[in-house]
């Protein structure tokens, strides 16, 4: 089975006053138990200073998105080398508020998925269904069209492509709304399927998490889910205490 994540993401939040919470973080490490990895994506401006901060613990520093040029006139953007330069062994792709609010489509989100292969970063690509598209029945067929869309292939990568999928149905973000733990079981294992139908034996390996509102509160009955390897953490990552908490629900999970 794929090693847990479990990956923060502070979206448009934080200031260098923030940095005391992910100080919290890794003193709450220290003691961890769980085997599980942890990452926290942060703003841009926040990257160099937060891997700093984590250099020497278990914590991994990511990024929020990337430009898929490695330089280049594209002011205000940022590329995948310049994170990978500040610290950065991860990167958020293809978030839903991205898609939405910078119309970034799942052809982008590919070539933003090979930047940062190219800049030795690991892309974590997300998907998912809104509202609408979970009341016709058609959430397997819109995670598997976005997925196969945005996602690297095996070829000048090598024969694995390393990358991370996170399931985030787009309803359940912010609301405080929770899928079923039959819908979350029955996406990721059609997404499980995609994968190794897309990839090949690599993706058995390939882990998949679940970014729709994860709380200390449910984190380990859905990660007890199969398929379920993780979760990408909104909110709650943004306290030390709710993000660790969900970290120790990962050693909750069966062998």
């Amino acid at each position: 089975m794929p090693r847990t994540l479990i990956a923060g993401n502070w979206k448009m939040n934080g200031l260098k006053d923030s940095l005391t919470e992910l100080d919290h973080i890794v003193e709450g490490l220290s003691g961890a138990h769980t085997e599980a990895d942890i990452a926290l994506c942060g703003p841009a401006t926040l990257v160099a200073l937060m891997a700093e901060r984590a250099l020497g613990s278990r914590l991994l520093i990511g990024g929020q998105t990337c430009h898929h040029a490695p330089s280049g006139a594209h002011t205000g953007d940022i590329s995948a080398p310049m994170l990978k330069d500040a610290g950065a062994s991860h990167v958020i792709v293809g978030h839903s508020e991205r898609r939405e609010a910078h119309a970034e489509r799942s052809t982008y989100v590919q070539e933003q998925a090979y930047a940062a292969l190219e800049a030795a970063l690991i892309p974590i690509i997300c998907i998912g269904e809104n509202y609408n598209e979970r009341q016709r029945g058609e959430t397997d067929r819109v995670n598997e069209r976005v997925l196969r869309k945005s996602m690297p292939y095996p070829g000048a990568q090598g024969d694995k492509v390393d990358f991370v999928v996170a399931y985030e149905p787009k309803w359940a973000i912010g609301t405080g709304q929770t899928p079923t733990m039959e819908q979350i079981e029955s996406a990721h294992a059609h997404i499980r399927s995609i994968l190794i139908e897309h990839q090949g034996e690599a993706g058995v390996d390939v882990q998949i998490l679940y970014g729709g509102s994860m709380k200390p509160g449910n984190a380990a009955e859905i990660l007890n889910i199969a398929n379920v390897n993780g979760g990408l953490i909104g909110g709650a990552s943004l306290k030390a205490e709710d993000f660790l908490a969900i970290y120790e629900a990962a050693a909750s999970e069966p062998d």
